[in-house]
């Protein structure tokens, strides 16, 4: 994680990030925003891990935790918050008490792009940092992937071939008794316009508790 919050890899993204953290939005004026790589976050043990694509500008740019500040966090903690594995359903800040248990969540990409696409090269140049956190998560065994993003990166991970195409609710087997699960991203896009319901959601969630309870 220290590594990961003093990368300099990318210099759009560096130059993207450090802009929205001086000019900020209106409604956070007051904030000091964090304005540098988001790391992972939640229980090192986990066994469950939630991929993403990227922290958003007034989200986690702001605050410096993943998914947290935004309305895609909002719905990401209440589904995680309602089948167990958080302890609040209310992600606003760094200190406001959040817990993960058993579950871990991180992105693809660590700094905040512009249209929130990062390009190919970016999404290279923060791989390793993927790779080398799932590798100290190594009790995870099931994935959830929000978005076609995710899965790209976690089939690239697992050399899954032929690569998987993504599809909302997809149950993907992986070696060792491992699965990944496939979910829409909860971003206003697909949430708004209801192509992501809260109940769809819970359902993904649902389904990676039953998986863990086989395990046990």
């Amino acid at each position: 994680n220290s590594e990961i919050t003093a990368c300099s890899r990318c210099p759009r993204l560096v130059t993207w990030r450090e802009h929205v953290a001086r000019e900020k939005r209106a409604a956070f004026r007051n904030w000091d925003y964090w304005g540098k790589p988001v790391p992972g976050f939640g229980d090192s043990r986990a066994r469950l891990v939630v991929l993403g694509l990227a922290p958003a500008a007034h989200g986690a740019n702001r605050t410096g935790r993943v998914f947290t500040g935004d309305r895609s966090g909002d719905w990401l903690f209440r589904a995680m918050h309602r089948a167990g594995f958080a302890n609040q359903a209310v992600a606003a800040h760094c200190d406001d008490g959040l817990v993960l248990s058993d579950a871990y969540v991180s992105s693809a990409v660590r700094c905040a792009p512009p249209q929130n696409r990062p390009s190919t090269e970016e999404r290279d140049n923060c791989r390793p940092y993927l790779v080398r956190e799932l590798a100290l998560l190594d009790r995870a065994a099931v994935y959830i992937a929000l978005g076609g993003w995710a899965l790209s990166q976690l089939a690239v991970h697992e050399n899954l071939r032929p690569r998987p195409k993504f599809s909302h609710g997809a149950e993907i087997e992986l070696s060792n008794g491992r699965t990944l699960l496939c979910s829409y991203h909860p971003s206003q896009q697909n949430t708004f316009t209801k192509r992501l319901t809260e109940k769809m959601f819970d359902n993904v969630f649902t389904r990676a508790k039953e998986l863990l309870s086989i395990l046990t």
